[in-house]
């Protein structure tokens, strides 16, 4: 992969606290006032808050293909999110537009939704996000850079929070970044006040209206290896913080109502954001760095096995690691807004588990690989044998549509993602949209060679069906027409079953893939991991 160096993806430009700011890609940088000033408005009569039908679309295929992309998608606290009030969903940001897709996806309302500018601007996708009536929001980063003017970064950021704020306030659901910005560090980055101060406009808003004043809700986004194809996602949504009445005087209520944006009291913006900072920051890994967190995973496995009730899934495994992390992390979560990157925990514990992580981590292993008494590594998994044999079967069967419709795509995913100057965590957004847009403009163009071919090929494939395809409605020209239409748009769905098929395929390739790695680990690794792994066992009973 060709992803930038995070160290050096800075260009000397620091905010007011003398930090560094966020790194610029290329689209980021480009600004179009004219057609940033010309988004549209969303409308909140009817049950979307931008085009019903296109809106209906875009989660239709979104939906599809995070199936495709990730091998596992768990949803929980569901529940948490009241319906009878708008709400602002909250979370960290390390994964790029995946991590709004997930809570989007998994949320039970419409979601009116902001946005960096460039993707209300950017070809086709920028054609998609208006119909949905997304949007822009310029940051800090593009200001002081001399992207726009401040007073343009003002009026727009104004109108945009305050159409945010009000489709809130109706009722709909929203979702904004605390951080301001996806990045790749374990632990949160300083919270941004954006969020806090559209949730206050929007309870402004509803108060004005004799509405239920909105919730903020604090979420985990955990991605098991977030830029790997098919990894394991869990979008866990916490407890509400209610906004209360009394942090909304009376003269913000006034000032929003008559449509203009205006900005909250200082004291309730903060005090707000404290609270989220207070419950958002342990469901998130938290940790100091990635190889410390992968040393709780591993413990957390470990330890799973000792008492018979090991992780059986990706949600558990992340509840491990956060027990472990609070059990042995010597300074608690504070509210202190500099509090960034937290200590490194200094258990003896957590030290061996890093180094048993570690050696699993460089042969491409994990806590998973572990057998049931985390004294040697699990045994393949024969019972998936025959089914992995019939989807390889039927996938190469299906191979001369996938090398048309799919292989294409995946190319494009490829190549965007592993070329973009936005850093690793953008590498799956531009998966994600090759994959999106893909389907949309080289599907008609690979259904019509596919149908082609076939017709080209009759004679061929009656021979091998036992009948004329192209004759199914009748010999006239306008029957065999039909019967091509037909083929035409049946290539769709078969193009998006071949697709479904082929990350079943991958799945079993990586499984046959792990076995090979755990068959081709040096005696050395083994001797030294499980001798580790021995110690940790013995000190676990005595400080529980």
């Amino acid at each position: 992969m060709k992803h930038p160096d995070p160290a050096t993806m800075n260009d000397g430009v620091l905010d007011h606290r003398g930090e560094e700011l966020p790194y610029l890609s290329k689209s980021a940088k480009n600004m179009k006032m004219d057609k940033l000033l010309s988004t549209p408005i969303p409308t909140y009569e009817g049950k979307t808050p931008g085009s019903y039908f296109w809106t209906k679309v875009i989660y239709w295929i979104c939906n599809r293909i995070s199936k495709v992309q990730f091998r596992s998608i768990e949803a929980t606290g569901m529940e948490n999110i009241p319906k009878d009030r708008g709400s602002l969903c909250c979370a960290w940001h390390t994964n790029g537009i995946l991590d709004a897709l997930q809570i989007t996806l998994n949320h039970p309302e419409y979601f009116v939704l902001g946005a960096r500018h460039d993707l209300v601007t950017r070809p086709i996708f920028g054609w998609w996000t208006r119909k949905m009536a997304v949007q822009p929001v310029v940051r800090k980063a593009e200001l002081l850079r001399g992207g726009c003017t401040e007073e343009e970064a003002n009026f727009l950021n104004g109108r945009s929070l305050m159409t945010l704020a009000s489709g809130i306030s109706h009722g709909y659901g929203c979702v904004l970044f605390p951080e301001g910005t996806s990045h790749n560090n374990a632990y949160m980055l300083r919270f941004r006040t954006g969020p806090m101060r559209t949730v206050l406009a929007a309870s402004a808003l509803a108060k004005a209206s004799g509405r239920d004043l909105p919730v903020l809700i604090p979420m985990g986004l955990h991605f098991r290896t977030k830029e790997y194809f098919r990894t394991d996602v869990w979008v866990e949504y916490g407890e509400p913080i209610q906004v209360e009445s009394n942090e909304v005087p009376q003269n913000l209520v006034d000032a929003v109502s008559s449509g203009t944006w205006s900005e909250p009291p200082a004291e309730s913006v903060f005090r707000l954001r404290d609270k989220l900072r207070e419950e958002l920051v342990p469901l998130s890994p938290n940790a100091h760095t990635w190889e410390e967190y992968r040393a709780l995973l591993l413990l957390g496995h470990i330890n799973g096995r000792s008492n018979n009730n090991q992780p059986k899934t990706w949600s558990e495994e992340v509840k491990q690691a956060r027990y472990f992390r609070g059990k042995y992390s010597t300074k608690p979560t504070t509210v202190d807004v500099d509090n960034l990157q937290p200590e490194k925990i200094s258990h003896p514990l957590i030290a061996k588990s890093e180094k048993a992580a570690e050696i699993l981590h460089r042969n491409g292993l994990d806590g998973r690989d572990l057998n049931a008494t985390s004294t040697r590594l699990s045994p393949p998994k024969m019972t998936k044998l025959p089914f992995a044999t019939a989807r390889l079967g039927l996938f190469i069967a299906l191979l001369p549509i996938f090398l048309i419709s799919l292989l294409p795509q995946i190319i494009l995913g490829r190549l965007l993602g592993d070329s973009t100057d936005e850093g690793i965590d953008a590498r799956t957004s531009y998966q994600f949209l090759a994959a999106m847009f893909g389907s949309i403009i080289i599907w008609p163009i690979s259904s019509s060679i596919i149908v082609a071919l076939l017709y080209w090929q009759t004679g061929t494939v009656a021979e091998i069906i036992g009948s004329d395809w192209t004759e199914y409605f009748g010999t006239a020209v306008e029957n065999i027409a039909l019967a091509v239409v037909m083929m035409w748009l049946l290539m769709f769905p078969v193009s998006l079953f071949t697709g479904r098929l082929f990350s079943l395929v991958w799945d079993d390739y990586v499984d046959f893939r792990g076995f090979l790695r755990k068959s081709r680990m040096s005696n050395k690794d083994k001797e030294e991991l499980f001798s580790i792994v021995a110690e940790i066992k013995q000190d676990l009973p005595s400080l529980e």
